[in-house]
């Protein structure tokens, strides 16, 4: 006999929060890894353009602070050994700012400027850790540290939060019923 399975009305999800967990994590884990390898020099600093970010930004909307921070923090773990250089403050503040969009966006109902402004502050902790880091382990002044770690990256940093906030519109609630619930 052929049986013909379809998803209903509600649009099934799986109802396991470990599996749940263990899926989503993983993803924004292999996502910020895989974001590490688009890279665009910048001339003037150390620290080049990636799609890490915009991962970083998604993990803490859709997975929650705590599932958020978790898959940063794993990445971070997992790329001990790559942080020695420049980039390392900027890993650091990875964890940190999902935990930061994701405790911002617990209300189930965030408009459209609650997403963006959650988006803009996890930048705001990856620049000040990454600025930090620049500081302490290169020697720079604060303002030779904010022209090297963080004006240079603004106008990308404006695009991927755009375009992360408009992902996250339309994903939101399904997420909220998948890792939230």
């Amino acid at each position: 006999m052929n049986k013909t399975y379809a998803l209903n009305n509600t649009h099934e999800v799986i109802n396991n929060r470990a599996v749940n967990a263990f899926i989503g994590a993983s993803f924004f884990i292999l996502a910020t890894a895989l974001g590490a390898y688009v890279r665009i020099p910048v001339a003037g600093t150390p620290v080049p353009i990636t799609l890490q970010t915009f991962f970083v930004l998604l993990s803490g909307a859709v997975l929650g602070r705590k599932l958020g921070i978790l898959s940063q923090s794993i990445y971070l773990a997992i790329s001990l050994p790559f942080i020695a250089g420049p980039t390392g403050g900027y890993f650091a503040g990875f964890a940190v700012a999902s935990y930061v969009i994701g405790r911002m966006l617990e209300n189930k109902n965030a408009h459209l400027l609650q997403v963006a402004a959650s988006f803009a502050a996890g930048i705001a902790v990856i620049y000040t850790f990454g600025v930090t880091w620049l500081v302490y382990m290169y020697k720079m002044t604060i303002p030779q540290a904010i022209g090297a770690g963080a004006l240079p990256f603004i106008a990308g940093d404006l695009l991927k939060i755009g375009a992360a906030t408009a992902i996250y519109m339309k994903v939101a609630k399904r997420a909220g019923m998948i890792f939230n619930s």
